[in-house]
């Protein structure tokens, strides 16, 4: 049917007009459903089991043509979002920090080279290993997800000036978190919840979640270690060698930078930053605020008597420690996490010494980069309207729960699993599935003797891997679309990968019906 992969918006569209077919033949129904307060405090509306009805038929048709529009109002946090941080960055990217940062941290990795063991080792290996396990960790902790967009801007360039592809730096830090998040051992807005739902202990089973958590970063880490090393000797290889053209002119001129020295609108922007730091630990008596606002002071102090671009990077490293900080102790979304990268965009100008006007200027350029990026967030948010107007969302649940009726103890537990990894296509959101499937899988778990924490494993597991590869995760398409990386061409890269760790899930589920094991 086509002569080439199509492009990201027609695969996307095609999906759409699948999704609407399917309300046509799939039978409309609804589960009640029920606002009920979690022990964390949090509302959440849950599935009352054996509630499901069968209800008018809901067919779409030139519904088609609006999933785009409604799909924009369904997404906009993450639309705007998207905009903002690509004006942000684009703003950074003028003062040339990133890639004045990058040369000085190979440089110095490269003096590794003369000690024996990094030597053996692979100092660059030895770099993949460390980045990688620490957001594996974060996903696995705090649920990392959102977060890694900002870092792709890093990370892509550091991979390529390392001699791999925008592929391998992606890896680093987005498809690292999503091993962590599939691991959760900690995770409040996934494990917690499903827990709190399920009625057992919050946090409880850590010991086995820790030995997946380890098995899936383990294997992950090794996987990605061979794909960059398969680039790194032949790049040409790599399905983006030509894509990645724009990345390797970036690095070509990155390495003639000259440092630039701080003007007094640079030290103006320090001050400025430094005050709002200030002010922020004043309302918030935080001492994780209060340190790293001293800690910002310090090294701010002695990377803007280097030059202004160390300054600017400076500033987008504290930029996202507040981000990381913010997600932990203050519970902060899109829209704090949004005003730290517009107030990033400011300082960043202002260090440039642009005046208001040029910055808006070099802002509106970044955001329209970034728009179509933002475009495919709004499509794909269409594919979930079409599917939740048609009314047959709780159809397929339902069918899940007929589907288990009668099966063994690992066949429910298969079944509750693949499930889970299907619907993340449909919901990419954990805490909403959390509150969808729980309910019904501690009711199944009742029906077969399967233990409440087996279930909720099957649900974070299964809650990990195939968000990064569907096209309705926002997360991924705005990670794609920075990192410059077409949709179709991820899929080609990460289907295989995804596979081998859904088996690899489905094996580690086993062990919590066939062991005794803690809290299980």
């Amino acid at each position: 049917m086509f002569k080439k992969v199509p492009h990201t918006y027609v695969i996307i569209f095609l999906l759409i007009i699948l999704a609407a077919i399917a309300t046509w033949f799939v039978p409309a129904g609804e589960f009640t459903r029920q606002a009920v307060t979690t022990e964390s405090g949090k509302v959440v509306n849950q599935i009352v089991p054996g509630s499901y009805s069968q209800v008018e038929q809901a067919p779409q048709t030139w519904e088609i043509m609006s999933a785009f529009f409604k799909g924009f109002q369904k997404a906009p946090g993450i639309i705007a979002f998207l905009l903002i941080l690509g004006g942000a960055f684009w703003i950074l990217n003028e003062t040339k920090a990133i890639d004045m940062g990058v040369q000085t941290f190979l440089n110095k990795s490269g003096k590794l080279e003369k000690y024996r063991l990094f030597k053996a080792i692979g100092v660059n290996n030895l770099i993949i290993v460390c980045v990688m396990t620490m957001f594996s960790l974060f996903g696995a902790i705090f649920g990392m997800s959102e977060e890694t967009i900002a870092f792709v801007a890093i990370f892509v360039p550091l991979a390529i000036s390392m001699g791999y592809d925008s592929i391998t730096g992606v890896c680093l830090c987005f498809l690292a978190a999503g091993l962590g998040f599939a691991g959760c051992v900690l995770n409040p807005f996934t494990l917690g919840i499903a827990q709190d739902i399920a009625g057992i202990k919050m946090f409880s089973g850590i010991e086995y979640r820790i030995v997946v958590w380890f098995i899936i970063t383990f294997i992950g880490i090794s996987i990605v270690l061979w794909y960059a090393n398969r680039i790194k000797k032949n790049p040409t290889k790599s399905i983006m060698y030509e894509s990645d053209a724009y990345w390797r002119e970036n690095k070509e001129s990155a390495a003639g930078l000259e440092a630039v020295k701080a003007s007094k609108t640079c030290w103006w922007a320090f001050g400025l930053s430094l005050l709002v730091q200030i002010l922020f630990c004043i309302t918030t008596q935080s001492l994780t605020v209060i340190i790293t606002t001293v800690l910002f002071a310090l090294i701010g102090w002695f990377m803007i008597r280097k030059s202004m671009q160390m300054l600017s990077l400076s500033v987008l490293i504290f930029t996202i420690v507040y981000v990381v900080v913010g997600v932990m102790s203050f519970e902060w979304g899109f829209e704090q996490i949004a005003a730290l990268f517009f107030a990033m965009a400011i300082v960043s100008g202002m260090s440039l010494g642009k005046n208001a006007s040029e910055i808006a200027k070099l802002f509106i350029a970044g955001a329209k980069d970034m728009l179509s990026a933002a475009l495919v967030v709004g499509l794909a948010s269409g594919i979930i309207i079409i599917l939740e107007d048609g009314k047959i969302i709780d159809t397929f649940l339902n069918s899940l729960a007929s589907a288990i009726s009668g099966s063994g103890q690992i066949g429910a537990l298969t079944i509750m699993y693949g499930f889970q990894s299907v619907l993340n296509a449909i919901i990419t959101s954990g805490t909403a599935k959390a509150a969808m499937l729980m309910p019904m899988f501690a009711e199944i778990a009742n029906m077969t003797g399967i233990s409440l924490q087996s279930a909720v494993t099957a649900f974070h597991i299964g809650d990990g891997f195939t968000n990064l590869i569907t096209p309705t995760s926002g997360v991924l398409i705005a990670v794609l679309g920075l990192a410059r990386i077409p949709y179709a061409k991820w899929v080609r890269f990460s289907w295989k990968f995804i596979l081998a760790m859904v088996i690899l899930g489905w094996l580690l589920l086993i062990p919590t019906v066939t062991m005794t094991l803690p809290d299980f």
